[in-house]
């Protein structure tokens, strides 16, 4: 995706975040929403990656933020390079064919949210996946408490920074 198409996207997204019924913001945050962070897109972090599927794949339950768990199919791995770092992470299944790649990297909670970032990757042909680092998005409860979000596992947790996609929200529209 180019760089125009993601900023072209940002901007419907932020037209979500401050106009419609179903945004995860509250009316008194809508007021003063003036737009998410993110940082400049970095065409070379959009990649198409080999998956390795499990053997056995497992149902595993993540635990969310308000305490709760959910169930996800422990799906693949995939490997890739940042700069010159070697990097694993590990994609879940949900019903019937969503996949969901949540992530923290070493960014969280200076330049990214601390709980991690979410991607939605692209199942194509032969266990091969388009991983968009610049689609990375916070989870709703980094706006507010009201909502409950899967925690990343720690085999999600990366040693490099991933300088794409959403910051770490800022405003007078965050809740303290």
């Amino acid at each position: 995706m180019d760089a125009q198409r993601i900023i072209e996207l940002r901007s419907k997204k932020d037209e979500f975040f401050k106009k419609h019924e179903q945004s995860p913001l509250t009316d008194s945050q809508k007021e003063t929403f003036s737009g998410l962070t993110y940082f400049i897109p970095m065409p070379k972090l959009n990649m198409v990656v080999d998956v390795v599927p499990f053997e056995k794949p497992e149902n595993v339950q993540i635990q969310t933020t308000t305490g709760d768990t959910r169930w996800y199919l422990r799906w693949g791995e995939f490997k890739f390079k940042i700069g010159h770092e070697e990097a694993r992470l590990t994609i879940y299944k949900m019903p019937p064919d969503h996949f969901f790649l949540p992530f923290v990297d070493t960014l969280s909670g200076e330049e990214t949210y601390p709980a991690g970032r979410y991607l939605e990757p692209i199942q194509l042909e032969d266990n091969q996946f388009r991983i968009d680092f610049n689609q990375a998005y916070n989870p709703y409860c980094a706006y507010g408490d009201n909502w409950s979000c899967p925690i990343t596992p720690a085999e999600n947790r990366l040693s490099v920074p991933i300088r794409a996609g959403e910051k770490l929200p800022q405003g007078d529209w965050i809740p303290k």
